[in-house]
């Protein structure tokens, strides 16, 4: 038995000691969330920006700590209700019958957090798993080593070791983590190393929810305001310089867009990163030299290259467009993760919806225009994760609104209410009474043998 599979134990005895923590203990956890973060906001950002090289501290405020403080006031506004037993209705034959559903806490829940948004993708997961009334168990990525580091001593701080832990570490404790028998397992990541998480889960029939990427489509519609949808693109795609999972990946549009749409795109880009607005780092060096790696290959292949940003001394890498790009290109394949937007030139909306339609379900949408019709194709005849309309990312920023994928991009879905219920247990409930006193006509009497006149009776109530 080794010292993962100790804290387990340990953590889920003081689990069963407290299986339905009242709403005040739940509030109060959140608070300490809350609390945590507010206090340290300027060292987190500064740990941040170590990690990434530079990350302006409004993008972490914005990105990061904004989104903590939604999920903490959300959450603490509604849980009471989000905690209450749901009456439904039972069936006419069961007479004055009374059902509904409890809902219940799983127990201990296991949170594999990725680098890019180290703090938020950690914290939002332990929110809902903590107003569902679970202990958590996090395990943050060795890439953002620093921030890691850093939240991990907060928690330490701030949580008893059996509400709320962390560990850190490289791939050989994720991997040892995702083994672990916890009652659910909360993952953000690739699709590679999903795979392999879903793999170790099975062994325990642990059930995952599982946040992952793809390829997010923008479309530019030919009734699209190209000034508009060109901003909306530029900020979704290199604020954390495209370390987003649901940044725009790629646009489509027509050929009599392209010309004025770039314009439009190097405009934007040159307006919200000026002087004073620096882009994000990339993570690491592995991950700068995947960027360079795929403009040199989608070059090979033919590519133009459209710098969106006028250069700068000791830039690391400077943001591109890509034209003419090989669908044979790596670029085209797989997810980009970094500030490199190809644009693909389609005939029609037709055409257009089919090239979606041919690829893994992306995680986000995102379609500009003003033609009500052509939209409501777009949300009827494509399948992805979530979509925004007329703008980027802000889905995902809505507390009412579940967030997750579809196939390849993702399994569950977390945020809010749909949070709390699934990382909560729905337990059917039925209290069985008579109809009208009538002994006869309580539960299951009409259906026990021997069967008779009282069956036939009750078949045709049934039908």
């Amino acid at each position: 038995m080794n010292r993962f599979t100790l804290q387990l134990e340990e953590i889920k005895t003081a689990y069963t000691a407290e299986p339905n923590p009242s709403l005040e203990i739940r509030l109060e956890r959140i608070r300490k969330i809350e609390q945590m973060i507010a206090a340290n906001e300027d060292k987190i950002c500064k740990a941040l920006e170590a990690d990434f090289g530079f990350r302006h501290p409004m993008e972490t405020r914005l990105a990061e700590f904004g989104m903590i403080y939604q999920a903490c006031k959300h959450t603490s506004k509604h849980l009471k209700e989000w905690m209450k037993p749901t009456q439904v209705e039972a069936p006419g034959f069961l007479g004055s019958s009374q059902a509904w559903i409890e809902t219940q806490s799983i127990g201990v829940v296991g949170i594999l957090s990725p680098w890019n948004y180290p703090i938020q993708l950690a914290l939002l997961p332990a929110i809902a798993a903590i107003a569902a009334g679970n202990r958590v168990w996090l395990k943050t990525s060795e890439r953002s080593s620093r921030t890691s580091g850093f939240l991990a001593g907060l928690i330490q701080e701030y949580f008893h070791p059996t509400e709320f832990c962390v560990s850190t570490g490289g791939p050989d404790v994720a991997e040892i983590f995702a083994s672990l028998p916890f009652d659910h397992l909360f993952f953000t990541g690739s699709e590679v190393i999903a795979k392999k998480v879903m793999r170790s889960a099975a062994e325990n029939l642990t059930p995952v929810t599982l946040e992952l990427g793809g390829k997010s489509p923008a479309v530019i519609d030919s009734s699209a305001k190209l000034a508009d949808a060109a901003a909306s693109i530029v900020y979704g795609k290199l604020i954390n310089a495209g370390q987003t999972c649901i940044a725009p990946d790629y646009v489509l549009l027509q050929q009599g867009q392209l010309d004025p749409f770039v314009a439009e795109l190097k405009q934007a880009a040159q307006k919200q990163y000026s002087a004073d607005t620096q882009l994000t780092g990339p993570i690491d060096e592995n991950q700068l030299a995947r960027w360079k790696f795929l403009v040199e290959d989608a070059v090979t292949r033919g590519a133009q290259v459209i710098p969106l940003l006028t250069e700068v001394e000791n830039e690391n890498f400077m943001p591109v467009a890509l034209l003419n790009v090989s669908k044979d290109a790596v670029v085209m394949q797989e997810e980009i993760f970094g500030p490199i937007l190809p644009i693909v030139v389609i005939e029609d909306i037709n055409a257009a919806i089919t090239y979606v339609n041919s690829k893994p379900n992306p995680l986000a949408l995102y379609w500009f225009g003003r033609d009500n019709k052509n939209q409501l194709r777009w949300i009827t005849e494509t399948r992805s994760g979530g979509m925004t309309i007329n703008d980027t990312l802000l889905h995902a920023a809505v507390e009412t609104l579940p967030f997750g994928g579809i196939g390849a991009s993702g399994m569950g879905a977390y945020r809010g209410k749909t949070g709390f219920d699934t990382l909560s247990h729905q337990k059917s409930v039925l209290e069985v009474h008579s109809f009208l006193g009538i002994k006869m006509f309580k539960g299951t009497n009409m259906a026990r043998p021997p069967y008779g006149k009282k069956t036939e009776f009750l078949l045709r109530l049934l039908k």
